[in-house]
């Protein structure tokens, strides 16, 4: 059976008797705020069985806790939050004068919650939010507002907008009392998902059980009715099971919030257990009739109309299965569980793997936890939808203070005006649309649902403060339906589920906040808002594909291996093959209409699409996107659609999930069209935990939210992760708020820097062999003649990768048959054509590129521009791609590089110098991009625009010499200490104690070991003398932060690219990159002419003052709000000077009613400036 959570018990529950001469003693109490509120939150508290608060050096459960307010303008101020426990709560209290049922007293109370959310933003960062919020009226009421993401959102209303607020009397009720008392003591006992989430994943094993044991049933059934040769067109196995037990799993859901009676479908699995034939008919008969409505023979009883597509299908084969006793017992197990409390945001992910007989294995695995799925909605949707509420809230709230001064007919006609406010906002809630375009089982539409209701219960709630009960409220059956969420879903069964799961938790908040009596018939509309369909591409037909012979294309399954009948090795199996197939009539998929996009769509890298997708999708794909990279992942697709939606207008915001590689070169391309077209990034994390939805992985990804125009936003960047119990990880994040890039970083824009002529064709990733048969040992190769037939050593190299440089080298070597026909290998050197004949070969077959089948012998990608820039060079410069620490390093030209290495044709310690500097490493990780957790060197991004110092820098000869010596001291010093044959130390390991020591770490005894062989303490000195000796050729001081150090490069690149483009280039290389001297050196500009300048593209800060023109007063009340909070700053401004921001007449006294509702809600705050009032932001 499904668990409840145990209830905390530190004191026992109040008695009735207690609770009552509570409540007589604070009722109607009359006293002020500062006399009262103390008193009464020690009395709550021994009424609950807690601790009341005391003050303690840390702070964290006390009365007027002091806090601090950090403004924008630097300056801060001082407040004193009433009442506050550490990770449990604020409390603000007051005693308001005004009678409960007055504006007075709800503008009171607005303004207590405002304060008491200023006072959770303005905690320290060490404390985070607490997840709930309190504001007391002293004697009257208690209103409750939560927030268990804790990353910044909204506070709302809990449990819901319908029962937040509890009056005094309301403490008599034993569950409301426990309610508190869990605030006081296990908060986040009460978060519905934390609640609901064991129940849903002990409801999703038995149903996977019983999943299970149906199929097998079916299977064997089908296997002795089937004829020979016979091919059904029929539903299979777990299609079939799938349809039945959503059916079931309906069915307990109506059952328990009372839309199908009391005990009915669990009583008609417990009558007829012992007979199962009559309940497979009793079920069908109850579907059917709950499709149609009205009396149901199986429960002798009315139904309600439920309609749907359910339900749907009551003669087809398969709509009510034949169970045994034991499976019948599964789903009674299954009923009694408490289905008002699954967990829909989960609740999808888990069925979907449930009724998945591929997926199941994947069902006790991690799911996406709701805080992740927040944390993307919440700013692409929800929050903008707020701001606009709380814009025409304020509209409303200046009309009901208007209608206050007025009497009779006329201050009717002006509440009527205040209420017109509410419900043209409410008709807008009630008519966006949000589109996810990769809905999979509807978990980030369902998030988005529930929201959209919260936030409509806040709007019902201040119509009625207005003057309309719930059932005067005039919306004309107006409300936030499923009909607004639209999604797109290519998997056939998760597009079903989506729908389901949308309903059950529609209807669950619905009936929780308004009753089961509210709800109409039919209870499910089919809307068709879930379209079963690909998202980016679409096509009128799909065929077979033929090579121009009429003979069938296929490839390789990508799974099925064989063992090699000579080298015993697995190699693909040829006679394993899929067909590929042709997309006729091949175009972008178009979308429907949206407000708002979000979503999370599929990860497949671009070097997988192929197998994963198939030739024939990803040729049409690619065909059909034109503008977006044939290297971006599968994922960009979606996001650059999104991104053009907002681009025309379409859409106002839109948030995705992507891989975090979003910010390689490869996908970032992407996301710098859209900002070269307008767009500008709201919010980004550019690297966050996340669980694969499909089978449970941890995964690392990026989210995205972006919008129209220009603006600066958030970056949040994660600095803690600890764990949870089930996959979970709770992300501690800082903030960064600026114009953000394309590369998710605010500051310097370095992802608007340009490839510099200087340093081209010397940066080259090493060699792709796509074969293992080209690697061999040391004896092998001897084997194979080398070292006694001629000419066989310029086909035998050392090779390296990645692993070979920062841990154990393997020492390998790889044949490379470069520059030779097959024919000239089997001729000149037959026992390396047989090598690779029979172990590298067999696999080439079956490769998707022509050429590497063809010339099967030769690299995939034998790197001829690296060749060319490497010959006649001793050595040269390499670094691993994707590694924890940067290192560069000499390696000598007879070590060939894979392709996981970045090598530079440059042989001169200088070069070396300059790159292996903090300064070109802070560059790097400026510009490059993150592979999981690891920084990315792109040679495209940190190195070809990366710029050299020169003498319009203040590199000098003599510094020049200077960095070349420590260079060259620093590569041998390395060199030296590893190869003294010390066990167990890497590069990695010095540099992980170097990186130690420079954070001042203590160091572990391992460590501390490797400190000595490696002699790090003297590598560190060198290090240290290197980055000085760069800095000051770039003309730096020895203590420029990496802000300095990024503004200083992206100005530079900015100069070098002016001067490339006037004929002036300054090569690094000139005898290879400028042989025949076509661009001559030039006469530099004196440097006074040429003060370097700041970065000119997008560099310009948004925040900063600036004189600004008058702008037109708005003509509708939310405009004006909205204006007016714009005009607001964190320099205190008088009514005029706000009025002066404005075009037309006099404004200054029209604004101060709109200035103090801005108050009230926490917008604006009122300060002194000499004699006169003030507002500042």
């Amino acid at each position: 059976m499904p668990t409840t959570p145990a209830k905390p018990s530190t004191a026992p529950i109040a008695t009735p008797a207690q609770t009552a001469a509570f409540i007589t003693r604070w009722q109607g109490v009359t006293a002020s705020e500062l006399s009262t509120a103390q008193s009464f939150v020690i009395d709550l508290c021994a009424l609950l069985g807690v601790d009341k608060p005391h003050p303690t050096p840390a702070q964290d459960y006390m009365f007027e806790r002091p806090i601090t307010f950090q403004h924008g303008d630097g300056s801060t101020s001082a407040g004193r939050i009433d009442c506050y426990k550490r990770d449990h709560f604020v409390l603000e209290a007051k005693k308001l004068q005004a009678a409960s049922h007055t504006q007075s007293f709800g503008n009171g109370l607005l303004q207590a919650r405002s304060q008491a959310e200023n006072y959770a933003r303005a905690l320290p960062a060490q404390e985070g939010r607490p997840p709930f919020v309190l504001v007391v009226d002293v004697g009257t009421v208690i209103e409750v507002y939560a927030e268990f993401s804790r990353t910044g959102g909204t506070y709302t209303p809990f449990p819901d907008p319908r029962s937040h607020r509890i009056a005094l009397a309301d403490l008599a009720k034993p569950e409301v009392l426990e309610r508190l008392r869990r605030i006081w003591t296990q908060p986040d006992s009460l978060n519905p998902a934390r609640i609901s989430a064991q129940v849903t994943r002990e409801v999703a094993q038995l149903l996977a059980r019983l999943a299970k044991s149906l199929e097998s049933s079916l299977q064997d059934k089908s296997e002795e009715k089937k004829p020979l040769g016979h091919a059904s067109q029929a539903l299979t196995a777990p299609e079939m099971v799938a349809s039945y037990l959503t059916r079931c799993l309906f069915s307990m859901f109506a059952e328990d919030v009372e839309l199908l009676p009391t005990g009915s479908f669990q009583g008609l699995l417990q009558k007829y257990r012992e007979q199962p034939a009559v309940l497979q008919k009793m079920l069908a008969i109850l579907w059917a009739d709950m499709d149609q409505g009205g009396f149901s023979a199986a429960l002798a009883q009315d139904v309600l109309h439920f309609n749907g597509k359910l339900f749907k299908g009551a003669g087809a084969d398969g709509y009510s299965l034949l169970l045994t006793p034991a499976q019948i017992d599964l789903l009674i197990e299954a009923a009694r569980a408490n289905w008002r409390e699954v967990e829909p945001a989960i609740f999808g992910t888990l069925l979907e793997r449930a009724l998945d007989p591929t997926e199941r294995h994947a069902l006790g695995a991690h799911y996406t936890p709701r805080a992740y799925v927040e944390r993307l909605v919440l700013p692409t949707v929800i929050e903008p939808l707020r701001a606009q509420w709380a814009n025409a809230q304020a509209a409303a709230l200046v009309l009901a203070h208007e209608a206050a001064a007025l009497q009779g007919k006329a201050a009717e006609a002006k509440l009527a005006e205040a209420r017109a406010e509410v419900k043209k906002f409410h008709h807008h809630l009630c008519t966006i649309r949000v589109l996810d375009p990769a809905c999979g089982s509807a978990n980030f539409l369902y998030v988005t649902l529930e929201h959209l209701k919260r936030l409509e219960g806040e709007v019902v709630n201040q119509l009625e403060a207005l003057g309309r009960t719930q059932d005067q409220l005039g919306f004309e059956g107006e409300t936030v339906t499923l009909q607004q969420l639209r999604g797109i879903e290519l998997n056939e069964r998760a597009a079903a589920l989506a729908e389901l799961v949308l309903w059950i938790g529609y209807l669950q908040w619905h009936i929780r906040t308004r009753g089961h009596a509210a709800v109409a018939t039919p209870v499910v509309h089919n809307y068709g808002n879930i379209e079963c369909r690909d998202a980016v591409l679409a096509w009128d037909a799909q065929e077979l594909a033929y090579d121009d012979a009429g003979q069938l294309l296929s490839r390789w399954d990508g799974r099925t291996y064989k063992t090699h009948p000579v080298t015993g090795e697995q190699v693909p199996d040829e006679a394993a093959q899929v067909p590929q197939w042709r997309y006729v009539g091949a175009r972008p998929a178009t979308w429907p209409q949206a407000d708002f996009i979000v979503g999370n769509p599929p990860f497949i890298g671009n070097k997988r699409m192929r197998d994963a997708l198939g030739d024939g999708y990803v040729q049409a794909l690619r065909a059909a996107w034109p503008e977006v990279p044939d290297s971006a992942d599968f994922v960009m697709y979606w996001w650059h659609h999104a991104a053009a939606q907002v681009a025309a207008g379409h859409t106002q915001r839109m948030g995705l999930i992507t891989t975090n590689s979003l910010t390689m070169v490869f996908n970032r391309r992407v996301v710098q069209a859209a900002l070269d077209k307008g767009s500008h990034l709201l919010m980004a994390i550019p690297d966050h935990p996340w669980v694969d939805g499909t089978n449970g992985a941890a995964v690392r990804i990026a989210m995205t939210v972006l919008a129209a125009g220009s603006g600066e936003g958030q970056v949040f960047t994660a600095t803690d992760e600890q764990a949870g119990e089930h996959g979970e990880v709770a992300v501690s994040l800082a903030t960064a708020t600026g114009v953000i890039h394309a590369d998710l970083k605010v500051g310097a824009n370095v992802a608007a820097t340009k490839k510099l002529a200087a340093m081209s064709g010397l940066s080259v990733n090493g060699m792709m062999r796509a074969g293992e048969g080209f690697l061999v040992t040391p004896e092998q190769a001897q084997a194979l003649g080398l070292g006694h037939i001629p000419g066989l050593e310029k086909h035998i190299f050392d090779f390296r990768n990645g692993r070979d440089i920062t841990d154990t080298p393997r020492g390998v070597k790889v044949i490379d048959a470069f520059g030779l026909t097959s024919e000239q290998l089997r001729s000149e050197f037959p026992t390396l054509y047989q090598w690779l004949l029979e172990r590298v070969k067999p696999e080439r077959d079956h490769n998707n590129r022509a050429r590497l089948r063809e010339q099967w012998w030769i690299f995939a990608e034998p790197r001829k521009t690296l060749r060319a820039a490497l010959h006649g060079l001793p050595r040269y410069i390499a670094t691993v791609e994707t590694t924890k620490h940067r290192v560069f390093q000499f390696l000598p030209h007879t070590v060939l590089p894979e392709h996981k290495l970045v090598a530079i044709a440059l042989d001169d310690a200088f070069s070396l110098g300059i790159l292996s500097s903090q300064l070109h490493i802070c560059w790097a990780l400026a510009t490059g991009g993150t592979l999981e957790d690891r920084p990315v060197y792109s040679k495209s991004t940190c190195f070809d625009t990366f710029p050299f110092p020169d003498e319009d820098t203040g590199l000098t000869p003599a510094l020049r010499e200077r960095i070349a010596q420590l260079a060259e001291q620093i590569d041998a010093h390395r060199k030296q200490v590893l190869a003294a044959g010390h066990q167990g130390l890497t590069l990695t390991g010095i540099y992980n104690v170097l990186a130690a020591l420079r954070e001042g770490r203590a160091l572990t005894a391992k460590e501390k070991t490797q400190h000595t062989q490696g002699l790090v303490g003297v590598l560190r000195e060198l290090h240290d003398e290197l980055d000085v000796a760069v800095l000051t050729a770039y003309g730096l001081s020895a203590d420029a932060d990496t802000d300095t150090v990024l503004h200083r490069l992206v100005a530079l690149n900015a100069e070098r690219a002016r001067e490339e483009a006037q004929g002036h280039i300054r090569w690094l290389r000139p005898s290879f990159q400028n042989p025949q001297k076509t661009m001559q050196k030039q006469e530099l500009l004196t440097h006074s002419d040429k003060a370097l300048e700041g970065d000119l593209i997008g560099q310009k800060s948004l925040s900063k003052q600036e004189q600004k023109a008058a702008i037109p007063w708005p003509k509708a009340l939310p405009e004006q709000i909205q204006a007016l909070a714009n005009a607001l700053t964190a320099q205190p401004q008088t009514a005029a000077q706000l009025a002066a921001h404005f075009k037309g007449r006099s404004l200054a006294k029209a604004l101060l009613p709109l200035l103090e509702t801005l108050a009230v809600l926490g917008r604006a705050h009122k300060v002194s400036l000499g004699r006169e009032e003030a507002w500042r932001a």
